[in-house]
């Protein structure tokens, strides 16, 4: 029962992570009319703070004591990561990004916009030039959601294999989401070693703390269907283009690795903590498949696109640097509860509950 408790609270977890991930089919459909290298720079710099804020959350919540179980000794536990958004990073300029010449805010006066984690309220307007410098079309940046905090579960398992020596595993199955939310899949491994077992009896007497050296490692699986049509009235540039734009999708793999060294002291069920370490987070992804962009007029002014296959691909590191923890561990019989708080790029905190048994 409390494992099956533990899985509904880890699919809320998630629920509140993909509804904060998840694009709308209006956002895709106006940042591409800008074409691939434009698309990409306006990707980047909307979703910056939601690519820092979930590479935090992978990072978090691995460790919340530099106790390492004893042998066999086992609990399994479910987090929730909220990531708090520097203020900086709630807005953007548009004119200081490097948009080529052709994307430009439709009211020069207009040029600052939310980002993903900015006001939900509507963005700046863009227009698109061709190479004829006349104006083919204009579209608005998305909104943002309308808080600062980016979430991210995390699902983990953690045994005593040796003395001194922890092995942590975070795992979720590929799971169907339906509909256009998409796929999502999560793994990741670490290993925790508490350092004064390791030495002799009499040091573990003489230390009244535990100390410990910890890392680990966690990828996300981000995959949902887009449905991107070519542009009412708008005609192929040329009998060549391709016309089938049934391969449309956002693919997104983020990954982490956070390393530590933790300190600890069990004072009866509560453990406070503090650690010390390094962290780094990288996203790799992009729009795939076909997408009709226009890209011209005809002389009598119909507008004309062309086909760009994958038209925006990202591969970037967003974290990379050090953070400090301070948090507890209540140990009540076979039930826990977790809580911590991260400082860096940008402050975190962490809250779960699980089960275990024994030290």
């Amino acid at each position: 029962m409390k494992k099956f408790r533990l899985i509904k609270c880890f699919g809320l977890a998630l629920f509140l992570s993909i509804s904060t991930i998840s694009f709308s089919q209006s956002d895709v459909s106006g940042l591409i009319k800008s074409g691939p290298a434009d698309t990409k720079i306006l990707t980047q710099a909307y979703l910056k703070p939601l690519f820092k804020g979930f590479g935090v959350g992978l990072n978090s919540g691995w460790n919340n004591s530099a106790h390492s179980k004893n042998v066999f000794r086992f609990d399994l536990r479910v987090g929730l990561t909220g990531a708090v958004v520097s203020p900086i990073d709630e807005t953007f300029d548009l004119t200081k990004i490097g948009l080529s010449t052709k994307v430009r805010p439709t009211n020069p006066e207009q040029t600052m916009t939310p980002s993903f984690a900015g006001a939900k309220t509507e963005g700046a307007s863009l227009s698109i030039y061709n190479s004829a410098n006349q104006p083919i079309e204009t579209f608005v940046m998305p909104k943002g959601i309308g808080y600062n905090l980016i979430p991210t579960p995390q699902l983990q398992g953690s045994i005593g294999i040796s003395k001194g020596i922890e092995l942590l595993l975070r795992a979720s199955p590929k799971i169907n989401l339906g509909g256009d939310i998409g796929t999502i899949g999560m793994m990741g491994a670490g290993l925790k070693v508490e350092l004064l077992p390791l030495i002799s009896g009499m040091t573990d007497k003489l230390f009244p703390i535990d100390i410990a050296v910890a890392a680990g490692y966690t990828q996300f699986t981000f995959e949902a269907p887009l449905d991107v049509k070519v542009p009412v009235g708008a005609i192929p540039e040329s009998s060549a283009e391709v016309q089938d734009f049934t391969n449309q999708r956002i693919e997104a793999k983020f990954s982490g690795i956070n390393a530590e060294a933790i300190i600890s002291k069990r004072i009866l069920v509560f453990t406070p903590f503090l650690s010390l370490g390094y962290h780094q987070a990288k996203t790799d992804g992009g729009i795939k498949g076909n997408f009709p962009i226009i890209t011209g007029l005809t002389p009598l002014g119909q507008k004309t696109y062309t086909n760009y296959s994958n038209p925006v691909n990202i591969k970037q590191t967003d974290i990379n640097g050090f953070r400090a923890n301070i948090g507890f561990q209540l140990n009540l019989a076979f039930f826990r509860i977790y809580g911590s708080y991260s400082m860096a790029e940008y402050n975190s905190f962490n809250g779960g509950i699980g089960f275990g048994l024994g030290k």
